[in-house]
């Protein structure tokens, strides 16, 4: 849908027009993008002015994590960060670098299989009275697992009337419903490519009035808290997506279906002497993704023998490739780092077939025997 109403768009729109001018030609395309800028607020139970359009999940999270502790400490209020363990790299890098700047940033506790209770962020935003924005996922990026959002909030606001709440929704939107207004929260992160759409497009959904820094100078697009001309064919494509989230969250339930028969068949291929084991938790999860640890197999080693038989699987969230380095959030689970380098993320959507399963299932024996041998020979990776 996304692809053939951006190539229609560019059949009959001059993609060239630049919707910050004001000419006539330049007001068309600014048009053009505050109708698509409508479409995607109404997709996530906004409206239109709480949308600000950037290049993806990550600058989003960015621009909320940053963007609010920034503005926060220039007003000398509180510019303490409660995050988790487990959040996406674009949070936890943004948290180093206010860390770096003298913020300070805390972490709520986490259980074995990636739970976080509502009560643990109480009882931290208690403990650290200094925290001025909370940033937790509705849905890990790794894992799965699905987070009661609401909840956090109600426990936030008890504590912490004035906390901002953020939420990094972008594993979340498109396959469990996503509610900016319902949530209760302040803002909320989004990226294009994860229901569809195409890549180098998301936003950061968020109240009016939240005050936000600019993680960059420039021009005042973005009423100018995003500087640089608008990507318009990257946000037309971006609109119908979002209008075609309705579609996978009916095809959601088929899609939970081969997830499940996936986990318990990688949970029927384990034995003693090399354990398969499914992390996350069982009961609340988005129903797309399994993360498996192969034991005595290094993960990239099963990556690269699934992708020669035609199986694309990550070590992990794919903005990691290119770092062979233990899974942080495998970690924080208390995982060992031998442990944390034998897993395995597979992951689904509605495009994929029974069919597809059963030949994983099937290529895998083989490929994790010649994964062990191979692994044992340099050294090994039992965890």
């Amino acid at each position: 849908m996304a692809q053939r109403e951006m190539s229609q768009w560019l059949q009959e729109t001059d993609h060239r027009r630049n919707p910050s001018s004001v000419h006539r030609p330049g007001q068309l395309a600014r048009a053009d993008l505050e109708a698509a800028r409508r479409r995607i607020a109404a997709a996530l139970g906004a409206e239109p002015m709480e949308v600000t359009l950037c290049s993806g999940g990550t600058e989003a999270d960015a621009l909320a994590v940053l963007g609010v502790c920034r503005a926060q400490r220039a007003k000398a209020g509180r510019a303490g960060l409660l995050t988790s363990p487990l959040e996406h790299a674009a949070v936890l890098q943004s948290a180093r670098r206010l860390a770096h700047d003298g913020v300070a940033v805390r972490f709520v506790d986490v259980d074995q299989v990636g739970r976080i209770r509502p009560e643990a962020v109480a009882a931290a935003l208690a403990r650290w009275p200094d925290i001025g924005v909370v940033s937790l996922s509705a849905a890990n990026h790794e894992l799965g697992n699905r987070y009661d959002i609401p909840s956090f909030v109600a426990a936030a606001r008890e504590v912490s009337p004035d906390v901002v709440m953020h939420t990094d929704a972008v594993q979340a939107w498109g396959k469990v419903p996503v509610d900016f207004a319902g949530w209760g929260v302040d803002a909320l992160s989004v990226s294009a490519h994860k229901i569809g759409g195409p890549a180098g497009v998301g936003a950061l959904v968020h109240r009016r009035d939240l005050e936000l820094s600019p993680l960059f100078g420039g021009g005042a697009q973005e009423r100018g808290r995003r500087p640089g001309t608008e990507a318009a064919v990257l946000i037309q494509g971006f609109a119908a997506a979002a209008g075609g989230v309705p579609e996978r969250l009916e095809a959601a339930p088929a899609v939970r279906s081969l997830r499940d028969r996936l986990r318990d068949g990688l949970l029927a291929l384990s034995r003693p002497s090399r354990e398969i084991e499914v992390l996350g938790d069982v009961d609340e999860h988005v129903g797309n993704t399994v993360l498996a640890r192969f034991e005595g197999c290094r993960g990239e080693l099963v990556m690269m023998n699934l992708d020669l038989e035609g199986i694309a699987v990550s070590t992990g969230s794919a903005c990691s490739v290119g770092r062979v380095e233990p899974s942080p959030v495998v970690l924080a689970l208390g995982h060992p780092a031998t442990a944390a380098n034998s897993v395995v993320r597979f992951s689904l959507g509605p495009e994929n077939q029974a069919h597809e399963i059963e030949r994983v299932l099937a290529v895998l024996p083989p490929v994790l025997e010649r994964v062990h041998r191979a692994s044992m020979t340099d050294g090994g990776t039992r965890a």
